[in-house]
């Protein structure tokens, strides 16, 4: 790996505009904006390792990539705080943890409900201030064992158990949240949606969702193809998840990036949400050449037609549904090839009359948050962005 480091003291726009910051992958073709320090990028090699180690493992018949995975993230846990009852219970058979303040409330709290991240797959933690809130994990079903649509089952289930439940924990029903990380986001996204005509219990009163994944029809707009070699999450390694959650099977993956999995009559159909030209001009000038969509395959269609259902895909939701979602939070990354999917979601919400607030954090990349509390060197762009985050849910 080769860095091009300039001085930090050049603006913003102008590393932007000129491209000045360059990580150079040996091997590839691509050289892609890097913005943080070097050391900063060594307090990511352990997630790195776990990948790649994970590969070497699986080609090799000692265990699988995922397994691996798994297990380096299970390593990683959240300590006792004196300051919490901390309890692992089960809703409708989905294993879930619930942080709730020791401090007797003045009145009845907030109430959180998190979906983690990793390509659901693997379970990352995140850290959050959970005073005058109760804080609620879901453990939900991962892929490739379980695929589509047991992970989003399970977080309805949970969700839905929780709402029947508020008093058991003292949690407002005026004010419960929604809220994930990447892939969890998706799940936070397709929840709230599922949710949001019902009758049968208390509405969300607001939505969170932090570098979402939402879309699996192009893998070409700006962000993809910008950040396609910047770590955490590869662009390949994007389409390699959402194949194993779809299918429990990673093949295709040229394919679909190429957009042979996508039908005319579906891209057109959706091309008023998914499309470039609904992407801000000053996102694109790094890099961004417009895609031509490869020849389309019908036998790979079949293998992922579930990419239309919008519980895996909340960005195909219909405007009737869209109408109805509660407040919204957004958080994206420059250096996040996810990046674009957060930005076509807000503009479809705001398109709809729901109120966003949106952070973007131009030196942010995917699981910036989760990596916030590194043993090595702290990030300060995820500790902005949990600020945003908490402030959020302190104004609800």
């Amino acid at each position: 790996i080769h860095f091009l480091v300039p001085s930090m003291n050049i603006p913003m726009a102008q590393r932007r505009n000129r491209g000045l910051f360059l990580l150079n992958i040996t091997g590839s073709s691509c050289q892609v904006p890097f913005l943080w320090k070097i050391q900063d990028l060594l307090n990511e090699l352990s997630v790195l390792f776990a990948f790649e180690q994970g590969k070497i493992l699986e080609n090799i018949g000692i265990c699988t990539q995922v397994s691996f995975v798994r297990y380096m993230q299970g390593r990683k846990t959240l300590g006792a705080d004196p300051k919490l009852f901390i309890k692992d219970l089960c809703f409708e058979k989905v294993p879930v943890r619930i942080y709730q303040p020791k401090a007797p409330p003045a009145s009845q709290r907030r109430g959180v409900i998190f979906f983690h991240g990793g390509g659901w797959q693997s379970c990352f933690l995140i850290s959050s201030a959970v005073d005058h809130m109760i804080f609620l994990t879901g453990q939900y079903r991962l892929a490739p064992e379980h695929k589509y649509p047991a992970a989003y089952e399970d977080c309805l289930n949970a969700t839905q158990h929780f709402l029947q439940h508020l008093e058991l924990y003292g949690v407002d029903p005026a004010r419960v949240i929604v809220c994930g990380d990447s892939a969890g986001g998706n799940l936070a996204a397709a929840v709230s949606q599922t949710l949001a005509g019902s009758s049968e219990q208390p509405k969300l009163r607001a939505q969170i969702l932090i570098y979402p994944g939402l879309q699996a029809l192009d893998f070409n707009l700006p962000s993809y193809q910008q950040n396609q070699g910047v770590p955490l999450l590869l662009r390949q390694r994007a389409i390699y998840y959402s194949l194993q959650y779809v299918r429990g099977d990673a093949s295709n993956i040229q394919e679909v990036l190429e957009g042979s999995h996508v039908p005319p009559d579906m891209r057109l159909k959706y091309r008023k949400w998914v499309n470039p030209d609904n992407i801000p001009e000053e996102f694109k000038v790094r890099g961004y050449k417009p895609h031509q969509p490869c020849e389309y395959k019908p036998e790979i269609f079949e293998k992922v037609t579930s990419i239309r259902e919008p519980t895996l895909c909340p960005l195909f939701a219909e405007d009737t549904v869209i109408q109805q979602l509660p407040e919204s939070f957004i958080l994206t990354c420059e250096y996040d090839v996810l990046r674009d999917d957060g930005l076509l979601y807000k503009k479809r919400l705001e398109d709809n009359g729901v109120r966003v607030t949106w952070y973007h954090l131009e030196d942010g990349f995917h699981g910036i948050i989760n990596a916030m509390n590194s043993d090595w060197l702290p990030f300060p762009a995820g500790k902005r962005g949990l600020d945003h985050i908490v402030k959020f849910l302190r104004s609800l």
